[in-house]
């Protein structure tokens, strides 16, 4: 290296961790244009879910705003339902009451089995083998059924979806946080902090969870469209939101029995906007998995 080139010249040479980032976001999105269209449903269905009961034209309870069973028209774009209740209305409405459930239930089991999973990877022992029990004694049943148990045998109230669907997401984080700090707790740069004289607590909370973040944060984006569909699915058959509350899966539940009699629309368009929240969810983390796991960039 020429020692007459100035210290500040190489510094200026090397590029910002903001360029870095904007490199790697341009090649995730050059590599897969799929992301984009993700970026700007997830976009639309937080701006509805925040909004949507500005926006919605009718009030999504009251009966009668039209006739009852109409088609879509330029007045009820979605038509309306056999109470005559507009269900564009209540569509817009709901996003806000399933995007809720979602985050709240996905952000419980994130917490709480992060934690429990960085615990049994970092430390082992009888404390992996308890929590291991756990993830394996609900992964025993098959998920949608044991959360239909749980909603059942405590009402079907939101917060017991919530909890119910948080209860059976709890095994992916614990197995990703697990994987993740058992591989981390070797690494070099645990073993310096160690060798500084930082504890096993603070060695956990400050070197090992923020360098599990990131596959946790996929985690979350594929899991959040699997909470929308549960809520969705458990409502239909009618262990959800209890009606007359506007949600997406009552409303396709409802809808159903009158599909043999030409009114498609009613479960249609309902059915097509949760369907569109699973997709949009499912591809925002492909896109994240590319964004924090370089081996599939090379």
């Amino acid at each position: 290296m020429d020692s007459s080139i100035p210290v500040s010249a190489l510094k200026a040479e090397q590029p910002s961790a903001w360029a870095k980032r904007w490199k790697t976001l341009r090649y995730v999105v050059a590599e897969n244009p799929l992301s984009l269209v993700a970026a700007g449903l997830f976009a639309v269905f937080v701006l509805l879910g925040l909004t949507g009961g500005m926006l919605a034209p009718f009030d999504p309870l009251a009966s009668n705003v039209g006739q009852p069973l109409s088609a879509p028209s330029f007045k009820h774009w979605f038509g309306t339902d056999a109470l005559g209740r507009d269900i564009l209305s209540r569509v817009l409405v709901a996003t806000r009451l399933d995007l809720g459930i979602a985050v709240a239930a996905v952000s419980l089991s994130c917490v709480l089995g992060g934690l429990l999973g960085a615990f049994a990877g970092y430390f082992g022992g009888w404390t992996e083998r308890l929590v291991g029990r756990l993830s394996d004694t609900i992964m025993a049943f098959p998920l949608f059924v044991l959360a239909m148990g749980i909603v059942a045998a405590m009402g079907n109230t939101v917060a017991n979806i919530v909890l119910a669907t948080a209860i059976i997401n709890l095994p992916f984080y614990i197995r990703v946080a697990r994987a993740e700090s058992s591989v981390l707790k070797n690494a070099g740069f645990v073993e310096a902090a160690r060798l500084a004289g930082n504890g096993e607590v603070r060695l956990l909370f400050h070197h090992i969870i923020p360098n599990i973040l990131p596959p946790m944060t996929v985690q979350v984006s594929l899991n959040m469209g699997w909470a929308i569909l549960n809520a969705a699915g458990l409502s239909f058959i009618g262990l959800g939101v209890r009606p007359p509350d506007a949600e997406w899966g009552i409303m396709v539940a409802e809808g159903a029995q009158y599909i043999v009699s030409g009114e498609w629309w009613i479960a249609l368009f309902p059915g097509a906007v949760l369907m569109l929240a699973v997709f949009c969810f499912n591809l925002l983390g492909d896109s994240l998995r590319d964004l924090v796991d370089p081996r599939r960039r090379t």
